[in-house]
């Protein structure tokens, strides 16, 4: 879509809204307001986006290389260049290297993996040097050689059918599916089975030509295309695994390798749909159950053996840097109060489409409250706009930076943003209950690129991605550990969103066909979306910066909640009555009366506006954001002590998906009945600690225009 006309819809949807109230803006404010919107959403520029996404993916730029070195410092001098204060903020990890890789079959028949991405004509960023090898970061060293057994997924639930079939892995080499959980989850179910070596693979059923046209015909994943990946043990904490807790910086105190606990104990390496099927072809013993069989030409069994394989791996396992690019706009009323916006710009290798999709995103938006500044717009709260190294590895420059700053951070920080991948399709979003009525809004007036409707409407309704209409009323999804927002939602307790566009590009997700030739055939081709996806951006911040009070809402919070205790009473069954629901429903139902009271209050504080004093709107802004610390458990959740928030967090053996009321769904889950009944107790004190808080907002939207 010509940027013009792009321009013209994206104004005229916020002109058709113009006269709609805008929720924290008195109507005077609000006027104000809309003019500085239409202005923004003016200035960014898909030629722009394209022009950074070409730079930023022209060479491969793995965290703790020259590449991304290269990287670091063009955004900078962009940042710099438009008039903003930026610079580099250092840390170092552990990141490991791949030393030595070998998969080898010596039974039946001899195979030795490729184990490498071959190089594609067309497209000439795929024979660029210093790729990263194919390999799954920290994983563990090792030599060993052992019957094959294929199991599926590898999640729990498929361990248990194998060992109904008397199938046992102990000592095995076990070879699992990409798909259904994060990568992470399969070596470490694995491990906990006995299992001596973990291969995941990429099956063309989930990952390749029975999704669609394969590279470079089409946008799916070639037979020798491979993921690669971190398999830390993200569930239990993420950041650098030898600084838990605390900011590696130069000359900090660091833990041994050994006494690292996120760290995978036996090797895991992925592989090709190609290598694997040498593999999976030459395993006897039962045939795998219809829902285990993939879209390679052949019958899936299970094993264990004939196959027999070899997996050798070593790692360089070196400390490295970590360049986090941090550009700061500050605010002219409340400059102790920050709005964040990050995403990262570290890639496997050259990452068109994860992450710098979403960087360049960050830059337009950058690039836009520039130039807004020079026309006189100045925000109330201070801004950062943070590019974030190592996401990859393990989401470590973000973790090491809000470990660094967590004093101040619990202070100042009112929300985070973060985006990521960014692609053609509906709008992604998830974040917390408490801003969920303000992002719909915005959602409600910012129309779609290539629809012309509210993105809340394709977003509702799954218009042009094939999934059908959902009837369903929006609602933000539940965060887990897909991005940076981890350390700041779920260690630090910030209200934080997650937001951007994709489910329509297909995926090389992870492989040197991440580029930018695939991302102009397949994905936001003329970056219609990375328009959009700034647009929103944009938006977020300019209100969350400027709000004269800040537009979080509690309803919703309680209802949220009461929907969880639904879900999981529901699916605990007969067996739940173990559980006593009592003290928890109680503060709920004195918690959905606190927050209506609330948002009266604030309703009848917007109509009474009567310019107040500052510092009382400083002093009620805090309280505001501040009372989603309340759901921080200090000791954190039952056996990972760094995750705190009792609202949503990563599953155990999720990953990336969100387990919600984690700390009573998953006791649930395992029938662990006392701890179910301890982490009641705990959420039942938190809601306690929010009415407390919502008391003392309320007094303060009552008193604030006397």
């Amino acid at each position: 879509m010509p940027s013009r006309l792009l321009t013209t819809l994206l104004a005229c949807s916020l002109a058709a809204s113009a006269q709609s109230p805008i929720r924290g803006f008195p109507a005077d404010a609000a006027k104000q307001q809309r003019q500085w919107e239409q202005k923004f959403l003016a200035l960014p520029e898909a030629k722009r986006i394209r022009t950074y996404m070409q730079r930023m993916s022209a060479e491969p730029h793995h965290a703790g290389s020259a590449g991304t070195r290269a990287v670091a410092d063009y955004t900078l001098g962009l940042l710099k260049e438009w008039g903003l204060d930026a610079r580099i903020e250092n840390f170092e990890a552990l990141l490991p290297y791949p030393a030595s890789r070998v998969v080898e079959m010596i039974a039946p028949v001899r195979y030795t993996a490729r184990l490498k991405e071959p190089v594609v004509a067309a497209d000439s960023d795929s024979s660029d040097a210093d790729q990263l090898p194919t390999y799954n970061a920290y994983s563990g060293s090792g030599d060993v050689t052992a019957p094959l057994v294929y199991v599926n997924y590898g999640l729990p639930d498929d361990y248990d059918y194998l060992k109904r079939q008397g199938i046992d892995v102990k000592g095995k080499i076990v070879i699992a599916r990409y798909g259904k959980s994060w990568r992470g989850t399969k070596p470490k179910v694995a491990a906990e089975r006995g299992a001596a070596a973990c291969i995941i693979y990429s099956d063309p059923r989930d990952d390749g030509y029975f999704q669609g046209n394969i590279y470079p015909r089409g946008a799916f994943r070639p037979p020798q295309g491979v993921q690669r990946g971190s398999v830390m043990d993200m569930p239990l904490m993420v950041g650098d695994p030898l600084s838990p807790g605390w900011a590696s910086e130069p000359g900090s105190k660091r833990l041994k390798i050994e006494e690292a606990t996120s760290l995978m104990k036996i090797p895991v390496l992925p592989m090709s749909y190609e290598d694997a099927s040498e593999l999976l072809q030459q395993l006897g013993g039962p045939v795998a159950p219809e829902p285990w069989r993939g879209a390679l030409g052949f019958t899936y069994h299970i094993g264990p053996g004939p196959a027999t394989v070899r997996v050798k791996l070593e790692f360089d396992n070196s400390t490295r840097p970590v360049l986090n690019v941090v550009a700061t706009i500050p605010g002219s009323e409340f400059p102790d109060q920050w709005i964040i916006y990050g995403n990262h710009h570290d890639a496997w290798v050259n990452g068109a489409s994860d992450p710098v999709s979403g960087a360049s995103a960050l830059l337009e938006t950058a690039r836009g409250l520039a130039e807004l500044r020079k026309s006189g717009w100045q925000p109330k709260r201070t801004i950062k706009l943070i590019l974030w190294d190592a996401e990859e590895f393990g989401l470590i420059g973000s973790t090491e930076w809000a470990e660094k700053h967590k004093t101040e951070l619990d202070r100042k920080l009112v929300a985070y943003i973060n985006s990521d991948s960014n692609g053609k399709g509906r709008i992604g979003a998830g974040g917390v209950p408490s801003l969920e009525q303000f992002v719909a809004e915005i959602l409600r007036e910012l129309k779609d690129p290539v629809q012309n409707v509210p993105l809340i409407e394709v977003r509702r309704e799954g218009r042009g991605n094939g999934s059908g209409s959902t009837n369903q009323p929006f609602s933000l999804s539940s965060l887990g550990a897909g991005s940076d927002y981890v350390a700041f939602v779920h260690h630090l307790g910030a209200a934080s969103l997650n937001l951007g566009f994709g489910g329509e590009s297909g995926g090389v997700y992870h492989s040197i066909y991440d580029s930018f030739h695939w991302y102009t055939s397949f994905s936001d081709s003329d970056f219609a979306y990375g328009r959009a996806l700034s647009s929103v951006m944009g938006t977020l911040i300019l209100r969350l910066s400027s709000a004269p009070l800040l537009p979080f809402e509690f309803p919703t919070v309680a209802r949220t909640i009461d929907r969880y205790i639904g879900e999981i009473t529901k699916e605990a069954g007969k067996e739940g009555a173990r559980v006593d629901w009592k003290e928890l429903r109680a503060e709920l139902n004195k918690l959905t009366v606190a927050a209506k009271s609330t948002e009266a209050d604030y309703s009848n504080a917007m109509r009474r506006w009567n310019q107040p004093k500052p510092e009382r709107l400083q002093q009620l802004n805090e309280l505001i954001y501040r009372s989603e610390r309340a759901f921080l458990n200090p000791a954190g959740l039952p056996g990972r002590s760094w995750y705190r928030h009792q609202v949503s967090a990563p599953g155990m053996y999720t990953g990336y998906g969100a387990k919600t009321l984690p700390g009573i769904r998953e006791a649930v889950e395992g029938k662990r009945w006392d701890e179910a009944n301890q982490q009641l107790h705990e959420l039942a004190k938190s809601l306690r600690t929010l009415q407390a808080e919502l008391a003392r907002i309320s007094t303060a939207l009552r008193s604030l225009n006397d």
